[in-house]
Protein backbone atom coordinates (compact mmCIF):
# COMPACT_ATOMS: atom_id res chain seq x y z
CA UNK A 1 0.00 0.00 0.00
CA UNK A 2 0.78 3.32 -1.01
CA UNK A 3 2.60 5.37 1.94
CA UNK A 4 0.58 8.18 2.74
CA UNK A 5 2.24 11.01 5.02
CA UNK A 6 0.43 13.64 7.37
CA UNK A 7 -1.08 14.10 10.70
CA UNK A 8 -3.74 11.92 9.74
CA UNK A 9 -0.97 8.91 11.14
CA UNK A 10 -0.59 10.44 14.27
CA UNK A 11 -4.43 11.17 14.98
CA UNK A 12 -5.19 7.80 13.90
CA UNK A 13 -2.57 6.12 16.38
CA UNK A 14 -3.67 8.75 18.75
CA UNK A 15 -7.01 7.15 18.66
CA UNK A 16 -5.15 3.33 18.81
CA UNK A 17 -6.68 3.42 15.37
CA UNK A 18 -3.54 2.90 13.66
CA UNK A 19 -2.95 -1.02 12.56
CA UNK A 20 0.00 -2.97 12.57
CA UNK A 21 0.21 -2.44 8.37
CA UNK A 22 -0.34 1.28 9.05
CA UNK A 23 -3.59 1.87 7.83
CA UNK A 24 -6.56 3.49 9.51
CA UNK A 25 -8.57 1.33 11.32
CA UNK A 26 -12.90 1.87 11.81
CA UNK A 27 -13.82 3.04 14.82
CA UNK A 28 -15.47 0.20 17.52
CA UNK A 29 -18.90 2.28 17.03
CA UNK A 30 -18.85 1.96 12.81
CA UNK A 31 -17.40 -1.99 13.91
CA UNK A 32 -20.04 -2.81 16.06
CA UNK A 33 -22.96 -0.64 14.46
CA UNK A 34 -21.98 -3.25 11.44
CA UNK A 35 -22.40 -5.93 13.63
CA UNK A 36 -26.03 -4.97 14.27
CA UNK A 37 -26.83 -4.84 11.08
CA UNK A 38 -25.24 -7.39 10.14
CA UNK A 39 -27.17 -9.65 12.59
CA UNK A 40 -30.40 -8.01 13.64
CA UNK A 41 -28.92 -7.54 17.50
CA UNK A 42 -30.32 -5.24 19.66
CA UNK A 43 -27.53 -1.74 19.11
CA UNK A 44 -27.11 -0.88 23.12
CA UNK A 45 -23.33 0.10 21.42
CA UNK A 46 -23.33 3.71 20.05
CA UNK A 47 -24.88 6.56 22.43
CA UNK A 48 -27.95 7.88 19.94
CA UNK A 49 -31.48 7.77 21.20
CA UNK A 50 -34.24 6.12 19.43
CA UNK A 51 -36.78 8.37 19.75
CA UNK A 52 -37.36 11.57 18.22
CA UNK A 53 -36.88 14.97 20.74
CA UNK A 54 -39.76 17.33 21.78
CA UNK A 55 -42.49 18.54 19.28
CA UNK A 56 -42.03 22.22 20.34
CA UNK A 57 -38.22 21.82 19.32
CA UNK A 58 -38.81 19.73 16.04
CA UNK A 59 -41.47 22.33 14.77
CA UNK A 60 -39.22 25.16 15.54
CA UNK A 61 -36.51 23.46 13.09
CA UNK A 62 -39.53 23.13 10.20
CA UNK A 63 -40.57 26.52 10.75
CA UNK A 64 -37.22 27.98 10.46
CA UNK A 65 -36.72 26.23 7.65
CA UNK A 66 -39.97 27.47 5.81
CA UNK A 67 -39.18 31.05 6.90
CA UNK A 68 -36.14 31.11 4.90
CA UNK A 69 -33.27 30.47 7.65
CA UNK A 70 -31.59 28.13 5.21
CA UNK A 71 -28.41 30.44 4.43
CA UNK A 72 -24.89 31.09 6.62
CA UNK A 73 -25.23 31.80 10.31
CA UNK A 74 -23.44 34.37 11.53
CA UNK A 75 -19.55 33.15 12.34
CA UNK A 76 -20.50 32.94 16.10
CA UNK A 77 -23.60 31.94 16.01
CA UNK A 78 -27.54 32.84 15.52
CA UNK A 79 -28.20 35.43 18.03
CA UNK A 80 -31.01 33.99 19.15
CA UNK A 81 -29.36 30.83 20.09
CA UNK A 82 -26.28 32.53 21.51
CA UNK A 83 -28.93 34.50 23.81
CA UNK A 84 -30.32 31.20 24.66
CA UNK A 85 -27.32 29.85 25.67
CA UNK A 86 -26.64 33.01 27.83
CA UNK A 87 -30.30 32.81 29.34
CA UNK A 88 -29.62 28.89 29.80
CA UNK A 89 -26.33 29.27 31.84
CA UNK A 90 -27.63 32.24 33.63
CA UNK A 91 -30.99 30.47 34.73
CA UNK A 92 -29.43 27.19 35.95
CA UNK A 93 -26.17 27.74 36.42
CA UNK A 94 -25.79 31.67 37.75
CA UNK A 95 -23.57 32.16 35.10
CA UNK A 96 -23.80 35.70 32.99
CA UNK A 97 -21.68 35.14 29.77
CA UNK A 98 -22.20 37.71 27.21
CA UNK A 99 -23.76 36.15 24.10
CA UNK A 100 -21.99 38.82 21.86
CA UNK A 101 -18.38 37.72 22.75
CA UNK A 102 -18.21 35.21 25.46
CA UNK A 103 -20.29 32.51 23.54
CA UNK A 104 -19.71 30.41 20.26
CA UNK A 105 -22.09 27.99 18.08
CA UNK A 106 -20.18 25.57 16.82
CA UNK A 107 -20.96 21.61 14.60
CA UNK A 108 -21.63 20.31 18.26
CA UNK A 109 -19.73 19.42 21.09
CA UNK A 110 -16.68 17.25 19.24
CA UNK A 111 -16.01 20.20 16.57
CA UNK A 112 -15.78 22.69 19.35
CA UNK A 113 -13.50 20.41 21.59
CA UNK A 114 -11.46 20.10 18.35
CA UNK A 115 -11.21 23.52 17.69
CA UNK A 116 -10.51 24.69 21.30
CA UNK A 117 -7.39 21.90 21.46
CA UNK A 118 -5.96 23.28 18.08
CA UNK A 119 -6.08 27.00 19.06
CA UNK A 120 -4.54 25.97 22.57
CA UNK A 121 -1.85 24.15 22.15
CA UNK A 122 0.95 25.66 21.11
CA UNK A 123 4.03 23.23 21.55
CA UNK A 124 4.99 19.52 22.01
CA UNK A 125 5.78 20.37 25.08
CA UNK A 126 2.24 20.97 26.18
CA UNK A 127 0.30 18.11 27.82
CA UNK A 128 -3.67 17.37 27.96
CA UNK A 129 -4.50 15.53 31.07
CA UNK A 130 -7.84 13.44 30.86
CA UNK A 131 -9.44 11.42 33.06
CA UNK A 132 -9.39 7.82 31.86
CA UNK A 133 -11.35 5.88 30.38
CA UNK A 134 -12.18 8.72 27.43
CA UNK A 135 -14.38 9.51 25.15
CA UNK A 136 -12.43 9.07 21.72
CA UNK A 137 -11.90 12.11 19.78
CA UNK A 138 -9.82 13.51 22.79
CA UNK A 139 -6.61 11.45 22.70
CA UNK A 140 -7.10 11.99 18.43
CA UNK A 141 -7.16 15.96 18.73
CA UNK A 142 -4.41 16.14 21.36
CA UNK A 143 -2.29 14.39 19.12
CA UNK A 144 -3.55 16.20 16.16
CA UNK A 145 -2.38 19.14 17.95
CA UNK A 146 0.61 17.74 18.58
CA UNK A 147 0.56 18.02 21.93
CA UNK A 148 1.30 14.90 24.64
CA UNK A 149 -1.83 13.29 26.49
CA UNK A 150 -1.41 12.55 30.10
CA UNK A 151 -4.10 10.55 31.95
CA UNK A 152 -5.61 9.90 35.32
CA UNK A 153 -7.26 6.55 35.89
CA UNK A 154 -11.05 6.09 37.06
CA UNK A 155 -11.00 2.91 38.24
CA UNK A 156 -14.24 0.34 38.98
CA UNK A 157 -16.51 0.61 40.52
CA UNK A 158 -16.83 4.30 41.39
CA UNK A 159 -14.85 5.61 38.63
CA UNK A 160 -13.65 8.30 41.05
CA UNK A 161 -10.27 9.72 40.04
CA UNK A 162 -7.68 9.24 43.00
CA UNK A 163 -6.82 13.02 44.02
CA UNK A 164 -2.85 11.84 44.64
CA UNK A 165 -2.70 10.89 40.96
CA UNK A 166 -4.54 14.25 39.85
CA UNK A 167 -2.14 15.92 41.43
CA UNK A 168 0.67 14.03 40.09
CA UNK A 169 -0.60 14.16 36.82
CA UNK A 170 -0.88 18.20 36.30
CA UNK A 171 2.48 20.26 36.37
CA UNK A 172 3.98 23.34 34.60
CA UNK A 173 3.85 21.62 31.62
CA UNK A 174 -0.09 21.25 31.90
CA UNK A 175 -1.89 23.62 28.91
CA UNK A 176 -5.33 22.12 29.22
CA UNK A 177 -6.92 20.16 32.06
CA UNK A 178 -9.68 17.97 29.77
CA UNK A 179 -13.04 17.16 32.53
CA UNK A 180 -15.95 15.23 31.27
CA UNK A 181 -18.29 15.52 33.92
CA UNK A 182 -21.25 13.85 33.42
CA UNK A 183 -18.55 11.32 32.61
CA UNK A 184 -18.46 9.43 28.95
CA UNK A 185 -17.96 6.09 28.86
CA UNK A 186 -18.25 5.26 32.99
CA UNK A 187 -21.28 7.40 33.80
CA UNK A 188 -19.49 8.86 37.15
CA UNK A 189 -20.70 12.60 37.69
CA UNK A 190 -17.54 13.67 39.65
CA UNK A 191 -16.86 14.32 43.43
CA UNK A 192 -17.12 18.38 44.67
CA UNK A 193 -13.39 17.46 46.59
CA UNK A 194 -12.11 16.29 42.85
CA UNK A 195 -13.81 19.62 40.87
CA UNK A 196 -12.23 21.82 43.68
CA UNK A 197 -9.18 20.23 43.74
CA UNK A 198 -9.03 20.37 39.75
CA UNK A 199 -9.25 24.33 39.97
CA UNK A 200 -6.99 24.58 42.49
CA UNK A 201 -4.39 22.58 40.19
CA UNK A 202 -5.20 24.65 37.51
CA UNK A 203 -4.51 28.10 38.98
CA UNK A 204 -1.53 26.48 40.98
CA UNK A 205 0.08 25.21 37.32
CA UNK A 206 -1.34 28.41 35.36
CA UNK A 207 -3.61 25.46 33.25
CA UNK A 208 -6.88 25.99 31.30
CA UNK A 209 -9.60 24.16 32.08
CA UNK A 210 -11.98 22.81 29.22
CA UNK A 211 -15.42 20.87 29.97
CA UNK A 212 -17.47 19.05 28.10
CA UNK A 213 -21.18 19.51 29.81
CA UNK A 214 -23.30 17.68 26.88
CA UNK A 215 -24.63 15.30 29.66
CA UNK A 216 -25.28 18.50 31.83
CA UNK A 217 -28.97 17.83 32.22
CA UNK A 218 -28.60 13.99 32.35
CA UNK A 219 -28.01 13.44 35.64
CA UNK A 220 -29.18 11.55 38.63
CA UNK A 221 -28.88 13.20 42.00
CA UNK A 222 -28.01 16.06 42.63
CA UNK A 223 -27.93 19.23 40.25
CA UNK A 224 -24.80 19.50 37.54
CA UNK A 225 -21.87 21.78 38.97
CA UNK A 226 -20.25 23.53 36.20
CA UNK A 227 -16.76 23.86 37.05
CA UNK A 228 -16.75 27.56 35.69
CA UNK A 229 -19.07 28.60 38.45
CA UNK A 230 -16.57 27.88 40.92
CA UNK A 231 -14.29 30.42 42.93
CA UNK A 232 -11.36 31.29 40.69
CA UNK A 233 -12.49 29.19 38.07
CA UNK A 234 -13.92 31.43 35.49
CA UNK A 235 -11.04 33.53 34.37
CA UNK A 236 -9.26 30.11 33.02
CA UNK A 237 -12.57 28.14 32.06
CA UNK A 238 -13.86 27.25 28.29
CA UNK A 239 -17.01 25.39 28.86
CA UNK A 240 -18.32 23.18 25.88
CA UNK A 241 -22.09 21.57 25.68
CA UNK A 242 -24.41 20.66 22.95
CA UNK A 243 -28.10 19.72 22.20
CA UNK A 244 -27.88 16.58 20.95
CA UNK A 245 -28.01 14.76 24.25
CA UNK A 246 -31.02 17.14 25.79
CA UNK A 247 -33.10 17.36 23.31
CA UNK A 248 -32.38 14.16 21.74
CA UNK A 249 -31.41 15.75 18.59
CA UNK A 250 -27.66 14.12 17.51
CA UNK A 251 -27.93 14.46 14.21
CA UNK A 252 -28.36 17.84 14.60
CA UNK A 253 -25.03 18.71 15.39
CA UNK A 254 -25.39 21.89 16.99
CA UNK A 255 -23.00 22.84 20.35
CA UNK A 256 -21.24 25.35 21.77
CA UNK A 257 -18.71 26.60 24.04
CA UNK A 258 -18.70 29.74 26.30
CA UNK A 259 -16.24 31.30 28.71
CA UNK A 260 -13.88 34.65 28.54
CA UNK A 261 -13.44 36.44 25.66
CA UNK A 262 -10.38 36.46 25.09
CA UNK A 263 -10.57 32.51 24.88
CA UNK A 264 -13.74 32.24 22.94
CA UNK A 265 -11.97 34.74 20.46
CA UNK A 266 -8.81 32.08 20.27
CA UNK A 267 -11.12 29.43 19.69
CA UNK A 268 -13.09 31.29 16.73
CA UNK A 269 -9.73 31.74 14.99
CA UNK A 270 -9.48 28.08 14.36
CA UNK A 271 -13.23 27.09 14.55
CA UNK A 272 -14.00 29.46 11.66
CA UNK A 273 -11.24 27.27 9.30
CA UNK A 274 -12.83 24.25 9.94
CA UNK A 275 -17.05 24.11 9.72
CA UNK A 276 -17.20 28.10 9.65
CA UNK A 277 -21.02 27.92 10.61
CA UNK A 278 -23.81 25.11 10.38
CA UNK A 279 -27.10 24.43 10.51
CA UNK A 280 -28.84 27.06 10.58
CA UNK A 281 -32.44 26.23 10.98
CA UNK A 282 -31.48 23.77 14.32
CA UNK A 283 -29.67 26.85 15.74
CA UNK A 284 -32.95 28.57 15.63
CA UNK A 285 -35.02 25.03 16.89
CA UNK A 286 -32.05 24.54 19.68
CA UNK A 287 -32.86 28.52 21.12
CA UNK A 288 -36.51 27.36 21.36
CA UNK A 289 -35.41 23.93 23.11
CA UNK A 290 -33.55 26.06 25.79
CA UNK A 291 -36.30 28.29 26.34
CA UNK A 292 -38.64 24.99 27.78
CA UNK A 293 -39.59 25.24 31.38
CA UNK A 294 -37.86 23.61 33.88
CA UNK A 295 -40.21 20.30 33.90
CA UNK A 296 -38.91 19.29 30.29
CA UNK A 297 -35.29 19.54 31.70
CA UNK A 298 -36.21 17.32 34.87
CA UNK A 299 -38.30 15.05 33.09
CA UNK A 300 -35.74 13.73 30.30
CA UNK A 301 -33.35 12.72 33.13
CA UNK A 302 -36.47 11.05 35.23
CA UNK A 303 -37.03 8.83 32.10
CA UNK A 304 -33.34 8.06 31.44
CA UNK A 305 -33.19 7.25 35.13
CA UNK A 306 -36.02 4.89 34.62
CA UNK A 307 -34.22 3.20 31.70
CA UNK A 308 -30.84 3.11 33.83
CA UNK A 309 -32.05 1.21 36.31
CA UNK A 310 -34.08 -1.51 34.05
CA UNK A 311 -30.95 -1.80 32.46
CA UNK A 312 -29.42 -2.11 34.99
CA UNK A 313 -31.71 -4.79 36.39
CA UNK A 314 -31.47 -6.68 32.86
CA UNK A 315 -27.37 -6.58 32.99
CA UNK A 316 -27.31 -7.97 37.03
CA UNK A 317 -30.00 -10.73 35.77
CA UNK A 318 -27.80 -11.93 32.91
CA UNK A 319 -24.61 -12.40 35.12
CA UNK A 320 -23.04 -9.59 34.69
CA UNK A 321 -21.54 -6.98 37.78
CA UNK A 322 -23.23 -3.65 37.55
CA UNK A 323 -21.62 -0.24 38.38
CA UNK A 324 -24.45 2.23 38.68
CA UNK A 325 -24.26 5.37 36.99
CA UNK A 326 -24.95 8.99 38.59
CA UNK A 327 -25.45 10.38 35.09
CA UNK A 328 -24.81 10.54 31.42
CA UNK A 329 -26.31 7.71 28.94
CA UNK A 330 -24.42 4.96 30.12
CA UNK A 331 -23.63 1.54 32.35
CA UNK A 332 -20.31 0.27 32.54
CA UNK A 333 -20.65 -3.68 33.67
CA UNK A 334 -17.76 -6.10 34.65
CA UNK A 335 -18.78 -9.27 32.08
CA UNK A 336 -15.68 -11.22 33.60
CA UNK A 337 -18.25 -13.98 35.08
CA UNK A 338 -19.74 -14.45 31.56
CA UNK A 339 -16.08 -14.90 29.20
CA UNK A 340 -13.93 -17.29 28.08
CA UNK A 341 -10.63 -18.01 29.39
CA UNK A 342 -8.28 -15.83 27.73
CA UNK A 343 -10.84 -13.34 26.12
CA UNK A 344 -11.49 -9.67 26.98
CA UNK A 345 -14.22 -7.14 26.76
CA UNK A 346 -13.09 -7.02 22.72
CA UNK A 347 -13.68 -10.18 21.91
CA UNK A 348 -16.95 -10.44 24.05
CA UNK A 349 -18.48 -7.66 22.52
CA UNK A 350 -17.33 -8.87 19.22
CA UNK A 351 -19.15 -12.36 19.96
CA UNK A 352 -22.17 -10.91 21.74
CA UNK A 353 -24.05 -10.16 18.51
CA UNK A 354 -24.20 -13.91 17.29
CA UNK A 355 -24.44 -15.10 20.81
CA UNK A 356 -27.83 -13.55 21.95
CA UNK A 357 -27.94 -10.67 19.73
CA UNK A 358 -26.89 -7.17 21.84
CA UNK A 359 -23.99 -4.87 20.93
CA UNK A 360 -21.92 -3.84 23.33
CA UNK A 361 -18.45 -1.81 23.49
CA UNK A 362 -15.40 -2.39 25.14
CA UNK A 363 -14.37 0.34 27.70
CA UNK A 364 -10.87 -0.67 26.34
CA UNK A 365 -11.80 1.61 23.44
CA UNK A 366 -11.57 4.24 25.21
CA UNK A 367 -8.57 3.31 26.86
CA UNK A 368 -4.45 4.31 26.20
CA UNK A 369 -2.89 1.19 24.64
CA UNK A 370 -0.31 1.12 28.18
CA UNK A 371 -3.51 1.06 30.03
CA UNK A 372 -6.05 -1.77 28.48
CA UNK A 373 -5.48 -4.89 30.91
CA UNK A 374 -6.75 -2.49 33.65
CA UNK A 375 -10.14 -2.60 31.90
CA UNK A 376 -9.89 -5.59 30.01
CA UNK A 377 -13.59 -6.94 31.05
CA UNK A 378 -15.68 -4.59 31.39
CA UNK A 379 -18.39 -3.18 28.63
CA UNK A 380 -20.04 -0.53 28.24
CA UNK A 381 -23.92 -0.45 27.42
CA UNK A 382 -26.10 2.70 26.26
CA UNK A 383 -29.48 3.29 27.95
CA UNK A 384 -30.66 5.83 25.40
CA UNK A 385 -33.44 3.17 23.82
CA UNK A 386 -37.04 2.73 24.07
CA UNK A 387 -37.83 0.68 27.67
CA UNK A 388 -39.11 -1.79 25.25
CA UNK A 389 -35.65 -2.01 23.28
CA UNK A 390 -33.69 -2.13 26.54
CA UNK A 391 -36.20 -5.03 27.91
CA UNK A 392 -35.85 -6.69 24.83
CA UNK A 393 -31.84 -6.46 25.14
CA UNK A 394 -32.76 -7.48 28.71
CA UNK A 395 -34.21 -10.87 27.54
CA UNK A 396 -31.64 -11.43 25.24
CA UNK A 397 -28.81 -11.26 27.52
CA UNK A 398 -30.90 -13.00 30.24
CA UNK A 399 -29.50 -16.07 28.00
CA UNK A 400 -26.12 -15.41 28.86
CA UNK A 401 -26.50 -17.23 32.20
CA UNK A 402 -27.70 -20.59 30.07
CA UNK A 403 -24.45 -20.37 27.77
CA UNK A 404 -21.39 -22.69 28.16
CA UNK A 405 -18.15 -20.06 28.50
Amino acid sequence: MREIPGAWRRTAQGAGLLSDTGAAAPTIFAEMSALAAHTGAVNLGQGFPDEDGPAAVLDAARDAISSGANQYAPGRGVAALRDAVADHQQRFYGLTPDPDTEILITAGATEALAATLLALIDSPDDEVVVFEPYYDSYAACVALAGARLVTVPLRWPDFQPDLDDLSRAVTDHTRIILVNDPHNPTGAVFSAATRQEIVRLAERHDAIVVTDEVYEHLVFGEPHVPLATLAGAHERTLSISSAGKTFSTTGWKIGWVSGPADLVDAVLAVKQFLTYVNGTPFQHAIAAGLALPDDFFSGVAAALRAKRDLLGVGLEAAGFTVSRPAGSYFTVADARALMAPGTDAADFCRALPERVGVVAIPLTAFVSRPHRADYATLVRFAACKREDVIADAAGRLAGLAGLAR
